[in-house]
């Protein structure tokens, strides 16, 4: 396919977040490359988002749609099956574009073609303190969020939802997102069975908000842990090394304070060592952060979110390998 023929469609499901789409289509009005059309997809919200969409009515080719709630897969589905585009870009609300985001994507797709596309994300300056810490835990090389946009083997990468492209082709042919959690990665695993290529696209990054609040944060990790041993009941031999690094983090610092506490007990004079480990990955977290960021106080932070980051996976992860309940009835659900 020929760049010319590129005919884009943005999907966006949205539930409850008036505010962030405002800011997200704001984005996308001030986009230097204007050829796409716009679907926002309410979810059943009772916030709804209709009257800031009419808002950039001869600004966008938007399109707005409402429908009785059932999760953001079949959302996305939805807005897919009614885009006019051979070429549909999955964005989550509470994402928003650099201008050049949709010419920097005609262009990776007009020098080489492929079928599904992801792209990293990053914090803009206009997040608060705790989306920044929150960005750096999800996106630095000390946390498994280095594998999330930073990876160097971009042909191997999995697109996420947040932030993904699949050609018509592609969902006409295997379908879309399956109500499951994991529900991106299970769709690029199948992209890939059916024998179409992903990719990373590195240059097409979005500024992704993420939750600010630090229990939010942790559930919505703790989930993606859950997923990952569902995927690969779903995919077998789909799980790697790296994931279960986080797991290995829960066990090995339990493990180091456990030592700690007991070394005290003992009176032996050293007991201080056993916490080294976990002082040197502290320190490291916070001059990384600090380095970047250039806040003492998003360092500090960043400690928390990294913590919090691979705590909500690590035992996620644990839980669901042990008890398998999201796997089984997810397949329940999947298969019936």
């Amino acid at each position: 396919m020929m760049v010319e023929e590129l005919k884009l469609s943005i999907i966006v499901p949205v539930y409850n977040r008036p505010d962030e789409v405002a800011e997200l289509l704001a984005s996308l009005a001030g986009q230097t490359d204007k050829g796409f059309e716009v679907l926002i997809v309410e979810d059943g919200s009772t916030m709804r988002c209709e009257d800031i969409c009419k808002q950039y009515e001869g600004k966008l080719d938007i399109h707005y749609y409402y429908k009785p709630n059932s999760g953001r897969s079949e959302t996305r589905n939805y807005g897919m099956d009614r885009a006019s585009g051979n070429y549909f870009i999955v964005f989550d609300s509470d994402c928003i574009m650099p201008s050049k985001y949709i010419e920097t994507v005609r262009r990776c797709l007009g020098q080489e073609y492929i079928d599904c596309y992801g792209g990293p994300d990053a914090a803009d300056s206009s997040f608060n303190d705790m989306q920044k810490a929150i960005s750096y835990a999800m996106t630095s090389m000390l946390t498994t969020g280095g594998i999330r946009g930073a990876t160097k083997n971009v042909k191997k990468f999995s697109p996420r939802s947040f932030n993904m492209g699949i050609s018509k082709e592609v969902y006409d042919k295997i379908g879309g997102y399956k109500n499951m959690i994991g529900e991106d990665i299970d769709l690029s695993f199948r992209i890939k069975e059916a024998g179409f290529e992903t990719r990373l696209f590195p240059e097409a990054h979005v500024y992704h908000k993420r939750r600010v609040d630090l229990k939010k944060f942790f559930r919505q990790v703790n989930t993606f842990g859950k997923a990952r041993v569902l995927l690969n009941t779903l995919h077998p031999g789909t799980l790697k090394l790296v994931h279960l690094l986080p797991a290995c983090f829960v066990i090995g610092n339990i493990a180091l304070v456990l030592g700690a506490v007991v070394s005290l007990l003992c009176r032996w004079k050293y007991w201080w060592i056993w916490l080294l480990p976990i002082a040197i990955y502290v320190f490291a977290i916070f001059i990384e952060s600090l380095l970047k960021n250039k806040s003492l106080k998003i360092a500090l932070l960043s400690i928390a979110a990294c913590y919090c980051q691979l705590f909500g996976y690590g035992t996620g992860f644990i839980s669901e390998f042990i008890t398998r309940k999201a796997s089984k009835k997810n397949q329940e659900e999947l298969y019936k």
